[in-house]
C-alpha cells in the first residue's frame, strides 16, 4: 500500500495521532473530577470551559495564515508540542481562569493538528491509498485511547491530578518534539495555496460537513446524557461502553477504509445516514436501557464513516486547494457547536426526545445530500469497475 515515498509521512502522522490521542483522553478523563474536586466549579463554569474548548475548532481556518510561516508538517509537529504543554500545565493552575487558558492551549494545539492531519493524508497518499490511511490512523487512535486510560487508571493509584496531568502532557510534548526534527515531505507534492479558499463546485462537501458537525453534537451532548440522566447508567457501564466502542473502532475502522474503495463515497455516506436516522429515533423512543447502549455503539460505528466526505472531497478538488480547504471545512464542521448545544439543551427541557428527533431530522437532510455525490469517472470504486 505504502510507497518508500510516503512511509515517512504515514510513521509521522501515526506516532503524532498517537500523541493527540493520549493528550485528549488525558485532559478527557481527568477533566470532569478535577474541575469539581479540585477546583470546585459549578456547572455553569463547566459548561462554559467545554464552549471554550470549541473555539479553537470554529477558528481552524487560521491555521492557513499560519502556514504562511511555519510548514503543513512543522505546524503538526509544533501544534502535538501546543497540546503536550496546555494538558501539562491543567493541574498547577486550580482556578476557572486557569482550567480556561489551559483548555484554549489544548484545544488549539488538538484542533491544528486535526485539520493539519487531515490536509497531510490527502495530499501525500492517492485516492486509493488515504481511505485505508484514515481507517488505520483511525484505528490507531481507538487503541491509543484504550491503553491511555488503562494507564491514566493505575497512574490515579499513585499520583493526584497535577502528577497525572503533567505526565501526560510531558509524554504527548515529548512526541511532538521528536516529530518537529523530522521531515516526512517530498518535493512531488503541488504547492498549496496559502489563504481562504471556497468554491462553488465544493458546495456539497461543505454541506455534507457542516451536517456531520451537527449531528456529532447531538451525539456528543446529549446521547451519553441520555444514558446518564434517563436511564441511570453508571460510571462504570459507561467506562464499559467506552472501551467495547474503541475495541470495536480498532477492528473495523480499516474495514471502512476498504469498503470506500470497493462500494464508494455515496453507498457509504447512504449507510450512515440511514443508520443516523434509526439511531436518532430509537433514542427518542427507546424504553429499554440494553436498545439505548446498542444505538451508542452503533452510533459510534456509524460515526467512523465520515472519513468518506474527505476521501470525496480528495477527488473532486484541484490538488493545490486542499490545505486551505481542509482548514475550512474544519471550521464549517464546528459551526454548530457554537449554538446546537445551547439550543438542544433549552429544547431538552421541553422534552427530552426533540433533540434526537432534531437530530433524525438532520440525518433526512444528509442522506438527500449524498444522493447528489459523484465521482470523476477515474475514481469510480472498484465494484463498479470490475
Amino acid at each position: 500500500m505504502l510507497t518508500a515515498t510516503n512511509q515517512p509521512m504515514f510513521r509521522f502522522l501515526a506516532v503524532l495521532t498517537a500523541a493527540s490521542m493520549v493528550g485528549m483522553q488525558g485532559y478527557t478523563i481527568l477533566f470532569n473530577n478535577f474541575a469539581v474536586e479540585t477546583v470546585h466549579l459549578e456547572g455553569f463554569h463547566v459548561g462554559l470551559t467545554q464552549s471554550i474548548r470549541e473555539i479553537p475548532g470554529f477558528l481552524a481556518l487560521t491555521a492557513i495564515y499560519v502556514m504562511l510561516i511555519i510548514r503543513e508538517h512543522r505546524l503538526a509537529a509544533f501544534s502535538i508540542v501546543l497540546l503536550g504543554v496546555g494538558v501539562g500545565l491543567t493541574g498547577l493552575f486550580p482556578s476557572f481562569a486557569g482550567v480556561a487558558f489551559t483548555t484554549l492551549l489544548m484545544s488549539f494545539g488538538f484542533h491544528y493538528y486535526e485539520t493539519v492531519n487531515q490536509s497531510l493524508t490527502l495530499q501525500y497518499f492517492s485516492t486509493h491509498q488515504s481511505p485505508l490511511v484514515m481507517g488505520k490512523l483511525r484505528s490507531l487512535a481507538a487503541i491509543t485511547s484504550i491503553i491511555s486510560a488503562a494507564v491514566i487508571w493505575c497512574l490515579g493509584f499513585v499520583m493526584g491530578y497535577t502528577g497525572i496531568f503533567l505526565v501526560v502532557g510531558v509524554v504527548v510534548m515529548l512526541a511532538g518534539l521528536w516529530a518537529v526534527f523530522q521531515d516526512p515531505t517530498h518535493a512531488a507534492i503541488p504547492p498549496q495555496k496559502l489563504r481562504m479558499v471556497l468554491k462553488r463546485r465544493y458546495w456539497l462537501y461543505y454541506a455534507l460537513t457542516f451536517m456531520s458537525g451537527a449531528r456529532r453534537q447531538i451525539y456528543m451532548v446529549f446521547s451519553m446524557f441520555l444514558m446518564v440522566k434517563v436511564f441511570h447508567f453508571s460510571i462504570q457501564a459507561i467506562t464499559l461502553l467506552f472501551i467495547i466502542n474503541n475495541l470495536i473502532n480498532w477492528i473495523i475502522n480499516p474495514m471502512i477504509g476498504r469498503a470506500i474503495n470497493a462500494y464508494g463515497e455515496r453507498t457509504l455516506c447512504t449507510l450512515e445516514y440511514l443508520g443516523v436516522i434509526a439511531v436518532f429515533l430509537t433514542y427518542a423512543y427507546a424504553s429499554s436501557r440494553w436498545v439505548v447502549a446498542g444505538m451508542y455503539i452503533l452510533d459510534y460505528i456509524l460515526f467512523n464513516f465520515a472519513v468518506a466526505i474527505r476521501t470525496y472531497f480528495q477527488k473532486i478538488a484541484d490538488p493545490a486547494d486542499i490545505a486551505p480547504t481542509s482548514a475550512v471545512g474544519f471550521t464549517i464542521n464546528h459551526i454548530a457547536a457554537v449554538f446546537l448545544p445551547a439550543l438542544g439543551g433549552y429544547l431538552w427541557m421541553i422534552d427530552y426526545r426533540i433533540p434526537f428527533i432534531m437530530g433524525a431530522a438532520l440525518g433526512v437532510i444528509s442522506l438527500i445530500l449524498a444522493q447528489f455525490i459523484r465521482l470523476p469517472a477515474r475514481h469510480a470504486p472498484a465494484i463498479q469497475s470490475a
